[in-house]
């Protein structure tokens, strides 16, 4: 392709149309499908896509300490230090969610939630958006696990943070996000700068 054809095309439509989308696997958490795309420059290419109703996490701060829950993680094969989180019911608010995971997951409830931001988690191949909500107003409320969740809730200091993510045992998204926002919270007194 020369470079006027290139530059034609990139200020043009990039969008990709679906031809056709073949679903490959239907789960409880995810689905997989196979969609034949055509190409701004007229080719077809085929999308590997993992639909994923999406999930809500919680920062949360008690006595200056981030709350956080270690668990067993089945793809990586190890024990994964996180910020409390699930997955979004059908037609669920996310912040419903968050309240939800935090109190289920840790035992605290939240007495206010503000969001800190949302983010796509591998746009390459899936349409999960995480929410992150922020609380420093958490309180003693009842832990509900569900009966194939087994996990310890702590409360860290950044310390505690530095070197689990060194150690790589916190080493997710959210919870890397999470910590970022909870320096810049504890230096400025502000989630986002």
């Amino acid at each position: 392709m020369s470079d006027n054809q290139n530059k034609e095309l990139l200020s043009g439509d990039w969008t990709e149309k679906t031809v056709t989308s073949k679903p490959i696997f239907a789960g409880k958490v995810i689905s997989l499908q196979v969609d034949t795309v055509a190409l701004p420059n007229g080719k077809e290419a085929a999308r590997e896509i993992v639909r994923h109703p999406g999930a809500a996490a919680v920062i949360a701060l008690v006595d200056g300490k981030l709350l956080v829950v270690e668990q067993y993680r089945k793809p990586l094969e190890r024990f994964q230090i996180e910020i409390p989180a699930g997955k979004l019911d059908p037609n669920e608010d996310p912040m419903t969610a968050a309240a939800r995971e935090l109190e289920e997951e840790t035992g605290y409830r939240a007495e206010n939630l503000v969001l800190y931001n949302a983010f796509a988690t591998s746009p390459g191949f899936a349409d999960e958006v995480i929410y992150i909500y922020f609380t420093d107003q958490a309180v003693p409320g009842e832990q509900r696990l569900d009966e194939d969740e087994f996990l310890h809730v702590s409360a860290i200091t950044m310390e505690q943070a530095d070197a689990y993510i060194a150690e790589g045992r916190i080493c997710d998204a959210k919870t890397l996000i999470a910590v970022l926002a909870w320096k810049l919270y504890a230096a400025t007194g502000k989630l986002l700068s």
